[in-house]
């Protein structure tokens, strides 16, 4: 299956998975357990194994962002863990506190499967990327690994600034990904939010 190949949520299975992160994201932020979802009430495709990346703004700055590369639990539930990781676990920032739950906006972003991008070196790889289309995944096959999803292209729109900062994520200098060899995988998202 090609990444175009994955179905479009609906608008109703969009406002679903935004009500339901907005929900994670108050119960984590006001210390209180998730409640249980009506699972009959769902549509195949939120119930099904899905990857997502829930991403919290306050004031248009990035407030947390955290998320999934690879599917392992139901869509739904994957959304509701990812906005409580991003309000609690992103070492980016401190906890989400319940006195700003009113300025934060949520956006989720859901996945197609990553596949692996080949390329023969610098130049080639600049040539396949396709800027504000895909999300990148960098990896150096042993430990250190960083993405950035297709919309980090708004703010580094150069293929050369969006890896730079793409191995400064992973650790390493700047220029790395001409003179290393790393894994690249891209994916695509079907971005919604608040």
């Amino acid at each position: 299956m090609s990444n175009e190949d994955q179905a479009a949520l609906s608008l109703d299975e969009k406002q679903t998975l935004l009500r339901l992160a907005r929900e994670a994201l108050e119960c984590a932020a006001r210390g209180r357990r998730l409640p249980p979802v009506d699972q009959t009430a769902l549509t195949p495709v939120l119930a099904t194994t899905g990857a997502s990346f829930v991403t919290l703004t306050k004031g248009g700055e990035l407030r947390g962002c955290i998320g999934a590369l690879e599917p392992s639990m139901p869509l739904f539930e994957d959304v509701r863990q990812h906005a409580i990781a991003a309000a609690l676990q992103d070492f980016r920032f401190p906890p989400v506190h319940d006195n700003e739950l009113a300025d934060i906006c949520v956006e989720v972003s859901r996945l197609t499967p990553p596949l692996p991008l080949e390329y023969s070196g610098p130049e080639d790889l600049l040539a396949r990327l396709r800027p504000g289309l895909d999300g990148v995944i960098l990896s150096d096959g042993k430990w250190r690994r960083a993405t950035f999803l297709p919309q980090v292209w708004e703010k580094l729109p150069d293929p050369v600034d969006f890896l730079n900062h793409l191995c400064e994520k992973m650790g390493l200098p700047f220029n790395s990904w001409r003179v290393q060899h790393f894994e690249v995988k891209v994916y695509q998202v079907e971005e919604f939010h608040e």
